[in-house]
């Protein structure tokens, strides 16, 4: 596989996993909604949703895919 399609295929996984966990936080808050508790728990339980959401797509949002080092640099005399 070229480098050109590793790269490529990383990217469409970690797009694919950043769709997936947004499903899950989705549905989690969509969850909180039909849970008869009180504002302050709701408030609580909302803000560490965003907290673990926040800590896990960010960091595969902001991935830099850094080129390949294939071989050592040239040594200078």
């Amino acid at each position: 596989m070229s480098r050109d399609e590793q790269r490529a295929t990383v990217r469409l996984q970690r797009e694919t996993l950043m769709e997936e966990l947004e499903a899950v936080y989705r549905n989690a808050f969509d969850r909180l909604g039909a849970l008869e508790l009180g504002e302050g728990s709701v408030a609580r339980l909302t803000q560490l949703l965003l907290r673990s959401r926040e800590g896990a797509i960010n960091p595969l949002e902001q991935e830099i895919e850094a080129p390949l080092i294939t071989r050592a640099p040239d040594q200078i005399p």
